[in-house]
């Protein structure tokens, strides 16, 4: 049995000469600029376009497939509204043409001309019951009834994902969950929003931490996986673990307070669906690839944040001991995934980072590890 690799390593040495991604939400949509990103990144073989043309027109999809000749295509479009799903409540039109009509014509396009589409769907489709229980060990499979229509969003894409069931053939669909970044400034992260509400609910989710999974997703669409998936990291993790993170690595002051899930409802137009998704359909589809358990992921992402805590020191300064003697063979590990970054803006510009990096190259190299992570010349060109 091969060796288990990360997303990004795998995706780095699958043949992508000759592919061709037409990304739809690439323009303005938060998962499909980082789709866009991410091709380009670690799929440099590969050519991404960013979709121009609306979903819920025919004609003009079927005209930018005709003119850009995609391989595959990506579609990461639809509206969840600002600031969250309660905006879909009172634009149920808007809420249809895109998430329903949109969604069906582009699968419907693809399927006709052939070409492999991905769709990026939700799983908060979901709520704890008495056959999945909160706390349980039961999650829902990809073979469960939908079971919360508590939302209009959640509505419309439980009928879309029955809708698409005869074009799974040539479609992968992939079930988000409450998306997780490595930006703490971006408006979609999840912790970014509940970091700034009055208050929160503590309840496990099942959740996508978009660094790891992403590249998961394109690797999926260059194999040509088709079918429905839950997509998100093994596990859950609660609101207030990640809102302890947030205080550990962003804000040491940082407070909030907790309310029940019925003092909740009072303030919301719809409810929310809390969940844990099994996967170990997408695990057992992809045995060569390591995917981080949710908790583990969002720590690496905040480890990885360009935020810093407001008496102005650095996030990974406070939170990583700088002194050789500390540093362990497990945090050796973390900065070796953090690597996989090193062309970021905010990893570059962070000059901790490159301190920890020469600390931890050296500890590869006294503990006899020294391939599991080289280190790129810019950063072997810095003078600490």
């Amino acid at each position: 049995m091969a060796a288990m690799r990360d997303a990004h390593s795998s995706l780095a040495e699958e043949d992508c000469r000759d592919l061709r991604f037409l990304v739809f939400g690439g323009k303005t949509g938060w998962l499909g600029q980082s789709l866009v990103k991410i091709i380009a990144d670690q799929a440099p073989a590969c050519k991404v376009i960013v979709a121009q043309s609306r979903m819920e027109d025919r004609a003009q999809v079927k005209k930018e497939l005709a003119e850009t000749k995609p391989t595959h295509v990506l579609c990461a479009a639809g509206v969840t509204g600002r600031p969250n799903v309660d905006w879909c409540e009172d634009h149920r039109k808007e809420t249809v043409r895109a998430n329903v009509l949109g969604t069906l014509t582009l699968c419907d396009v693809c399927d006709e001309v052939g070409i492999h589409l991905t769709i990026y769907a939700t799983g908060c489709i979901y709520s704890y019951d008495a056959e999945h229980p909160l706390g349980g060990a039961r999650g829902f499979t990809e073979e469960d009834a939908p079971n919360f229509h508590g939302s209009y969003y959640s509505k419309t894409k439980g009928m879309v994902e029955e809708l698409v069931q005869p074009f799974l053939n040539n479609t992968l669909l992939l079930r988000v969950r409450m998306p997780l970044s490595e930006d703490m400034s971006a408006p979609r992260n999840f912790i970014y929003k509940i970091a700034r509400y009055e208050r929160v609910v503590d309840i496990p989710n099942s959740m996508t931490s978009l660094p790891d999974m992403l590249p998961v997703s394109v690797l999926m669409a260059v194999r040509g996986l088709t079918g429905v998936f839950n997509f998100t990291n093994p596990g859950v993790i609660s609101h207030n673990q990640c809102l302890e993170l947030y205080r550990r690595y962003v804000d040491p002051r940082f407070t909030w307070r907790n309310f029940t899930e019925a003092e909740q409802a009072r303030v919301l137009k719809a409810p929310r669906s809390n969940n844990m998704l099994d996967t170990s359909k997408l695990e057992a589809m992809l045995p060569d690839v390591a995917i981080p358990d949710i908790l583990t992921a969002t720590e690496n992402l905040f480890s990885l944040s360009s935020d810093r805590p407001h008496d102005g020191t650095s996030a990974s300064a406070t939170s990583i001991p700088m002194t050789h003697e500390q540093i362990t063979e497990v945090k050796f590990k973390e900065i070796c995934f953090a690597c996989k970054y090193i062309n970021t803006r905010s990893i570059r510009e962070n000059p901790e980072f490159v301190i920890l990096m020469k600390l931890y190259t050296r500890k590869a190299e006294a503990i006899g590890q020294p391939a599991l992570f080289r280190a790129p010349r810019s950063i072997s060109r810095c003078k600490t």
